[in-house]
């Protein structure tokens, strides 16, 4: 893996907060970067997306007077250009995101069985914070009984699918296991990976007390293979968990992209502070020529390491709204009819459709937040596990606990709707829902049994 790519992975799961926090670190560290001025939004170039999914010819900020419905609903909030001084900065978050939150919201999102994800939350719910699987495979299987009788081989086989979740690494039982597992990830013929792989077998751990010098005698290898091994190791993440970090309930978050209907097109631009406000300090780099030896060689340095930042950004920028595109084409009636109109999407569905890995995706919707009519939202809650209905097609769990919350608002108080009776009302509607699964749903909402529910008098 190559420091620029390294670079461009970590900025891409940053949040815009982080961001801004990264880039204000890389000014004042490096004199070859500047702040530049702000630039007016209509001379941005990009590419609009609608529900149709026929891109527009331009992306740009919500003009003062668009309307999100094309009709005499008021626009739900001044936006005004990215760059504006008026721009809202950030948002209270309602919902909590956690290391187990995004585990969860992945492994609902896979195309396992049922028995398997009960095996998964298992799981999930025994890794740390650090993102260790901590419990050992039999205390896994404890958990799970009387539900479910899992046998050893089965809860291996559900755990791999989870390590190959989002932290990379996550899942793991040994600091070994959490190494070779980003080190799979790494692509076939990258410099120093397959010795990385050996020397995280064991011989690692002596690294400290023979030194290089010692491990190459060791391994039979050369000086520079070693280190090279070594630099490879040094640029994995030896705590998985730790990067995720959580969001209270009182955290404000920043949105990334902001969305907007035009003419009857969805259309999407980063928020102003997912792009880059940074250029070449053209000073300094014209400096270079003049300098002396020294002073030269420092300043290429500095002048290659911004480079590949700003190229870094670029692509980061490139890659949300990509996926954002993708997401509009996919869920526009979402925005348009709200949750009950949600369709089944998973990872690997936009991963295919953008031309990107499923961990790709998951790292540009990490704790990024979108501006839309129906206020900012996390990219996340675009994304929903499916249940198959009557007439053959799919209805998103999000769409289900919709309709329970809008039978359950109907209701008569005085005779509250069982589980057993809101299944039976979905059923005969097309979607085929077990009693079993409405209370889960229902305990997902925070809505009481029907017999809390009831209101007498």
């Amino acid at each position: 893996m190559t420091p620029q790519l390294r670079q461009a992975i970590r900025l891409l799961q940053l949040s815009t907060a982080e961001l801004e926090i990264e880039i204000a670190s890389a000014v004042e560290s490096n004199p070859l970067l500047d702040w530049e001025d702000p630039t007016p939004i209509d001379t941005l170039p990009g590419d609009g997306a609608n529900g149709s999914g026929n891109g527009a010819d331009h992306d740009d900020a919500p003009p003062a007077d668009a309307s999100p419905w094309d009709g005499d609903e008021p626009w739900y909030e001044r936006i005004g250009p990215a760059d504006s001084d008026d721009e809202p900065l950030a948002e209270q978050v309602a919902e909590a995101e956690t290391l187990h939150d995004h585990l969860l919201w992945q492994l609902h999102l896979s195309h396992l069985s049922q028995r398997d994800r009960m095996i998964g939350v298992a799981i999930i719910e025994a890794i740390d914070d650090d993102g260790y699987l901590r419990e050992t495979i039999e205390a896994v299987a404890d958990s799970l009984r009387p539900d479910i009788n899992a046998q050893d081989n089965e809860i291996l086989t559900v755990l791999h699918q989870v390590q190959r979740f989002d932290p990379p690494g996550v899942g793991a039982r040994t600091l070994n296991e959490c190494l070779q597992i980003q080190l799979a990830l790494l692509p076939e013929g990258t410099p120093g990976r397959d010795l990385a792989k050996k020397m995280a077998d064991g011989p690692l751990e002596r690294l400290p007390r023979i030194g290089v010098a010692g491990l190459a005698n060791e391994l039979h290898r050369s000086h520079e293979d070693i280190e090279l091994a070594v630099h490879v190791l040094r640029s994995l993440e030896p705590r998985p968990g730790a990067q995720m970090g959580g969001l209270s309930a009182d955290t404000y978050v920043t949105p990334d992209c902001v969305v907007w209907r035009q003419q009857g097109q969805w259309r999407v631009a980063l928020a102003a502070g997912a792009r880059p406000r940074i250029s070449i300090h053209r000073g300094y780099e014209r400096m270079i020529r003049s300098a002396s030896e020294n002073d030269a060689i420092y300043l290429r340095g500095r002048l290659q390491e911004a480079r590949w930042l700003l190229k870094s950004l670029e692509a980061r920028g490139d890659t949300l709204l990509k996926v954002m595109r993708c997401l509009l084409r996919q869920q526009s009636a979402f925005l348009e009819f709200g949750d009950q109109a949600l369709r089944p999407l998973t990872l690997r569905e936009v991963a295919g459709e953008v031309g990107l890995h499923e961990s790709t995706i998951s790292r540009a919707i990490a704790r990024k937040y979108v501006r839309t009519p129906r206020g900012t939202i996390p990219l996340r809650a675009f994304f929903a596990s499916g249940i198959e209905t009557g007439t053959g097609g799919e209805a998103s769990s999000t769409a289900i606990q919709a309709m329970i919350r809008r039978l359950v608002e109907g209701e008569d108080p005085r005779k509250p709707m069982s589980d057993a009776r809101l299944a039976e009302t979905l059923k005969a509607s097309g979607v085929p829902v077990a009693r079993r699964t409405v209370a889960k749903y229902r305990e997902a909402m925070s809505i009481p049994s029907s017999q809390d529910r009831l209101r007498i008098g």
